[in-house]
């Protein structure tokens, strides 16, 4: 099993202020494993990154928001999740991982608790292509509470699931700039149909995070810059801004937070669409006050 860097313990202080209400809108908690145990079919093990320091780094970097993406190593139980929103004092929401046989009271509970979406990883590190059909239940499923889904996919998969992106009629979020790798280009065909996808389909949102799985670099990334721009361009009413701390899974140069505070401000100098992709669109989503 492999077990992952710990993120960069020493982040800078970023060069660019952010504003208030700023949300990190894809970070995780991992453990403690002492109190949150790690799921035994786990693929990665990754090292503690508990809430407190969470809260540690957000201070650092002047965030105000942030919304916990349940990660896979926890498997479904998403316990340590739904703590930390708790801890949060409203400042935290949530994205689950949950079992195709969840009873609709769960669901319900997990949405007092601060869920506000399911997650379906498609790379295949982590398990490769998830149940379709569970994932057209889900959908109809998750309609009545107002959430959305959230779709890890590589950049393959967004060539080989069209119909399903398609038939997805609730909101629904591409992580990571669908991990589109920068040597290969803005003409790439998977990266054209993401642009494609935000022209066409109002339901379809994108983050662009995950820089340093874009990059086909180092530190700070810049390469992935015109892939961001690319989607600024395209539906900035429709993006989100996270860090991806602790940046599982990294195998090649671990990102530094405050350097990913200073790459976003790389992407758009308009201040304007930098409130909206900070704050605005967030707060929409996850209904943040």
């Amino acid at each position: 099993m492999k077990s992952c860097l710990p993120p960069d313990p020493n982040p800078v202080k970023p060069k660019h202020v952010l504003p208030p209400g700023a949300c990190d809108a894809h970070c995780h908690v991992f453990g403690p494993a002492a109190v949150f145990p790690y799921a035994a079919d786990r693929t990665y093990t990754p090292s503690d990154a508990p809430v407190a320091m969470l809260r540690e780094l957000h201070a650092h970097l002047g965030v105000s928001r942030a919304v916990i993406v349940h990660a896979s190593c926890h498997g479904t139980d998403n316990t340590v999740t739904l703590d930390a929103i708790a801890s949060s004092n409203g400042a935290y929401r949530g994205v689950a991982n949950v079992e195709a046989s969840i009873s609709d009271s769960a669901l319900a509970d997990l949405h007092v608790g601060g869920i506000r979406g399911i997650r379906y990883n498609f790379v295949k590190h982590l398990g490769g292509v998830p149940d379709l059909a569970v994932i057209d239940t889900m959908v109809r499923r998750i309609a009545p509470l107002g959430w959305h889904v959230v779709l890890h996919l590589d950049a393959e998969n967004l060539l080989d699931h069209q119909d399903l992106l398609r038939k997805i009629d609730v909101p629904f979020i591409i992580d990571h700039m669908g991990r589109v790798k920068a040597e290969q280009g803005l003409e790439q065909k998977p990266f054209q149909l993401l642009l494609q996808l935000m022209r066409d389909n109002p339901l379809a949102w994108v983050k662009i995070c995950g820089a340093e799985r874009v990059s086909a670099g180092t530190r700070p990334f810049a390469d992935a810059i015109p892939f961001a721009q690319a989607l600024i361009a395209t539906a900035p009413e429709r993006l989100l801004w996270g860090t991806d701390w602790p940046h599982p899974n990294i195998s090649k140069d671990m990102p530094n937070d405050g350097e990913l505070v200073d790459l976003f401000y790389a992407y758009t100098e308009d201040a304007a669409i930098q409130q909206q992709i900070l704050v605005d669109n967030p707060a929409r989503l996850y209904g943040f006050e």
